[in-house]
């Protein structure tokens, strides 16, 4: 057995060294590859009923809800409760997670009158609106801790922008609905309106809840023994669920590239992942925070649950597959811009100690 536990651990340590460019070997996997992860998101388990709404069981939200089920057992009563000393970093980094991308998807929505090809403006602004609609993401917590972060304050951001996801979400979709047009603008109204509450509800606050409740139940002390596995299973569910929504996309974007729509694509996702983590400097700025809340605003802001934002679209919009590369673009760059905050973060933490 300790043996076993040992080759996870390093597997672990492993995947987590070399994550992004895991990431990007998926991605490169779903669009050589793509068959097994199609088959991934049309298999179909049945179908349950639930606050009078028909829900299909479908791989992809089942696994995300694991996911999220996995983050609520690493939630710390106590760490959360130091929060309510400070709980003006909390609202503002709630602030900042709203206001930001917003304002940033309504500037490219006037920019992008300009752009050639209206279709795919609409493509951008629709998938920059399930970027901006998503709560912050769980592994955040872990680029925060890596950096020394007030982990408590992470973690409070994660808890609470997804318990407030059912309010949040449809309030972001609604506002980029008024800056796009035709049936994009329907099709987020309609998803904000309807299906967004339920499935927010049934697939990301639901299980974050019940692993909390599980945490409390079992006990944090019996749960340490099983991190390392938890954490194994929460990187090979990330990467199938990147691999299989992927699948979708990259394959024809690839065999018909067109170059121009890919290059001020990157150039708007960079854009808005630099503007993310920037707020968060800003906010810990605002407020006077040390370098620990500074690290927890900055990966806190500048990292989307993008998991639960291509699982949505690939449930609400299936006939609009191109949505999911703005979604793509940016869960690549998110982890990127949050290598190089990591390292400057830790060697300005270095520089700071040595000179104390």
């Amino acid at each position: 057995m300790k043996s076993i536990s040992k080759a996870i651990e390093f597997l672990t340590h492993l995947i987590h060294r070399y994550f992004i460019w895991v990431i990007v070997a998926s991605y490169f996997l779903a669009a050589l590859l793509p068959g097994l992860g199609v088959w991934l998101r049309e298999v179909e388990l049945g179908s349950v009923v639930l606050f009078h709404n028909t829900l299909d069981l479908r791989l992809p939200p089942l696994m995300l809800s694991l996911l999220l089920f996995n983050a609520g057992l690493g939630v710390r009563p106590k760490e959360l409760g130091q929060l309510l000393r400070r709980p003006q970093l909390l609202l503002g980094g709630l602030l900042g997670n709203v206001i930001t991308p917003l304002s940033f998807i309504i500037g490219v929505s006037l920019i992008m009158v300009l752009w050639h090809n209206p279709e795919e403006v609409q493509h951008i602004l629709v998938g920059l609106a399930l970027v901006a609609a998503m709560p912050i993401a769980g592994a955040s917590t872990a680029w925060s801790q890596n950096a020394n972060g007030n982990l408590a304050l992470s973690l409070g951001l994660v808890l609470l922008t997804t318990l407030l996801s059912p309010l949040l979400t449809p309030l972001v979709l609604h506002t980029v609905g008024f800056v796009t047009t035709g049936d994009y603008s329907e099709d987020l109204h309609e998803i904000a309106a309807d299906g967004v509450v339920t499935f927010l509800g049934v697939w990301v606050v639901l299980p974050s809840l019940l692993g909390i409740l599980m945490q409390r139940l079992v006990g944090e002390q019996r749960l340490v023994g099983a991190k390392a596995s938890i954490k194994l299973v929460n990187y090979v569910i990330l990467l199938l669920l990147n691999y299989s929504n992927a699948s979708l996309s990259l394959p024809k974007a690839l065999a018909q590239p067109d170059y121009d729509f890919l290059a001020i694509l990157l150039v708007i996702v960079v854009a808005l992942c630099v503007s993310a983590f920037a707020t968060g400097y800003l906010v810990a700025r605002v407020f006077h925070a040390n370098r620990t809340d500074r690290v927890a605003l900055m990966f806190g802001l500048g990292m989307n649950n993008n998991g639960t934002g291509l699982v949505l679209v690939s449930v609400a919009l299936a006939d609009h597959p191109e949505v999911m590369l703005p979604i793509i673009f940016y869960n690549l760059v998110q982890h990127l811009i949050a290598s190089l905050v990591d390292v400057t973060v830790l060697r300005q933490g270095m520089q700071s100690y040595k000179t104390v």
